[in-house]
Parts: structure tokens; sequence; C-alpha cells
């Protein structure tokens, strides 16, 4: 009897952090020991923010589609909840109830599909287990800390996952170190990123601009906040040339603010819409700087060496600041201003990859699922 799961994705970072799980669990290796079926709730229902990376990651078509879409975090949740519900009611395709629902990382479905499966006594295998924010009023954070108490076999991307995770009472034979799987897809999919031409059509050199993401309501959501930071974008943009696929939240606060129109003057910001996942690792991979408000870029950059100043008071990836070239800059313009003359001056720090950040974090993980 094969070994069943139903495996969950949902929204962007889920399809890189699935794919390589999926493309393991598909290996040869393993000759059939697993039955999976691909479950998307539709959290995101933007082609470029969904759809778009099935192809992209080479992902084979979900089996259900359950089309969710949008809405607050409570009903999105419970809509989540009560469809993936009713199709693990069903039982998996060969008969019989799932051995594990996979889930992975922290948006909602992950929270909803775990609480499903709780429910319904399906054990739960939690990828990026044990990240901690320790920042509550950060939705993901809620999100994380409930899919782990309800999980499980927790497997974990770096060393502060497992503290964590043994600091809040979990057994340590739960508790696996695998490494990170967004480091898989990039790995997997940087010599193809790097052919595809982004910055260039703007005219600018790779290694010499600046990409910049923003979309957190403590970044965007205040107008203060938001000019400030803008501010200080087009002061650089004199320096090095800036790169902004701009998220559509942060288009809407933009031009609510009557702050776009700044942005679009400075001859050297390029506005760009939102890139799929090859595009846009093209464009991070042959940049000098990242600025983002990511959790993911935190980790991307750090694999990569580059500098990475991260619009944050905290994160759950605390390697990436402790040995990677993440700098934690909060909503600070001053400290934006001064940590980006650092690197173009070549005054800021260096790097190291973490251990187990190696491209097999999802082999890793095929082989803990079979035991």
């Amino acid at each position: 009897m094969p070994i069943r799961l139903a495996c969950i994705v949902g929204a962007r970072p889920n399809f890189m952090k699935m794919a390589p799980i999926i493309r393991a669990l598909e290996n040869n290796e393993f000759d059939g020991e697993f039955e999976i079926l691909l479950i998307h709730t539709g959290q995101h229902y933007d082609s470029n923010l969904s759809n778009i990376f099935f192809t992209e990651l080479g992902m084979r078509r979900p089996d259900v589609s359950l089309e969710i879409g949008s809405g607050s975090h409570g009903m999105q949740t419970a809509r989540i909840l009560e469809g993936i519900e009713s199709v693990l009611l069903k039982g998996a395709p060969s008969g019989g109830k799932y051995d594990y629902v996979v889930v992975v990382g922290d948006v909602n479905s992950t929270l909803a599909a775990a609480l499903a499966a709780a429910k319904l006594g399906i054990r739960i295998a939690h990828v990026e287990a044990g990240l901690r924010s320790f920042d509550k009023s950060m939705p993901e954070e809620i999100n994380r800390m409930v899919t782990d108490t309800v999980s499980d076999l927790l497997l974990v991307s770096e060393p502060a996952g497992v503290t964590n995770l043994v600091r809040e009472g979990r057994a340590s034979e739960d508790i696996k170190l695998v490494g990170n799987v967004m480091i898989d897809t990039l790995v997997h999919m940087l010599d193809q990123a790097k052919d595809i031409v982004v910055a260039e059509q703007f005219g600018v050199k790779p290694n010499h601009y600046g990409v910049i993401t923003l979309h957190r309501p403590s970044n965007v959501d205040d107008v203060k906040i938001l000019a400030d930071l803008v501010a200080v974008l087009i002061d650089i943009s004199s320096h090095i040339p800036l790169v902004f696929p701009v998220h559509p939240r942060t288009e809407q606060k933009l031009e609510q603010a009557g702050i776009r129109v700044k942005l679009e003057k400075a001859p050297n910001i390029h506005l760009m819409g939102p890139l799929g996942y090859l595009p846009f690792l093209s464009l991070t991979s042959n940049s000098r700087v990242i600025v983002t408000d990511s959790g993911g870029l935190q980790e991307e950059s750090t694999f990569l060496g580059i500098p990475c100043l991260t619009l944050r008071s905290n994160t759950e990836r605390p390697i990436t600041v402790e040995i990677g070239t993440s700098t934690l800059i909060g909503s600070n313009a001053d400290l934006l201003r001064s940590s980006l003359h650092d690197v173009l001056h070549g005054k800021y720090k260096l790097g190291r990859c973490p251990e187990l950040w190696d491209g097999h974090a999802a082999e890793r993980i095929a082989t803990v699922l079979t035991n």
C-alpha cells in the first residue's frame, strides 16, 4: 500500500516550496511509494500570483482546485477549511484515509488545511515548522504557531526552528531539521532564470542595480512611512538604478497617497507589474542589492550572497541576519539610506549560506515521510 499524501498549495510562496517536494516524492528512487493528491485552494486568484507557477516550475496541475479566492482572514480560512475537509472526507483515490496532509509555510491555506486534517484525525506534516517572529500582529505568525501545535511531523528549515519547537514542548522525535525547500527551487531554476532578460529592458547592467519589493501594511499603509521610504529610494536612485515590481496592494496605496507620480518622474527608478517566479529570480539574482519586506527574499538573497535590506523590525528567519546577508531595517528611512550607502561603498557585511541549504531539502523530506 503506498503512503497516501494530500499536499496543499494556495498562495505564491507555496508553489516554490511544494514543487521540489512533489518532484522528490515522484522521483524514481521512491518508485511508487507515494500516492499524491495535490490540492490548490485558490487563495491567490491572480494568474501572475498563482497559476503561472505551475507552468514555470514544471509542477503538475492540481488534482483538486477549490477556487476560494480572496476575503478577510477569517472568511478565507473558513472557506478553505470547509473545502479541504470535504476533499479529505472522500478519502484517498486508492481508497482509505490519508496518511499525511502536507502543508508548507504560513499562509491561510496552511492553517486551514492543518485544522481540517486535525479534526479528522489525519497526521499533518508541516514544512518550515518552528519559524517564529514573536510578533502576533502578523497573521502569518498566528498561522505558524497554530499549525505547529496541531502538526505531527515538524520539518524545519533552520536551527532556530528546532530551538523554538523544543521550547514550546514538542518532542524531539517529531522534529526533523531538513533544510530549506525554497533554496531547492532556486538551485533548480537558477540557470534557466539567468537566461531571461528582465533588468536589461530598462538599460541597466547586471550587478549594477537594486531591486525593491514592498507590500506589508507596516510599510505601505501609513502615508508618512511610505513617503519617507520612497524619498530615500528616489535619493539613492541617483547613485544606482532601481527596479521596482509593484505589488497590487502597494500600487493602490501609492496611488491613494499621490506618491506614485514621484516614482514615475525619477529617471533611474523603473516600475513594473508583478512578475512570475522565473523573471523575478532573474531580476534578483543579477542585482547588487535587494530592499524588501518579503520573508522568502531574505533566504534567497542569503543563498545568492546579495545584500538584503529587510524593511521589517523582526524576522522569523533569524539565520539570514545572524550569518546571512540580511539586515533588519524596520521602517526606518534613515537607516535604509545609510545601509544603502554602505552597500554602494563596499562596507556592507559578507554573509554565508546556512548548512543544509543545498538544494536537497525535499529529498530529505521524502525520506522522512517513508519512515
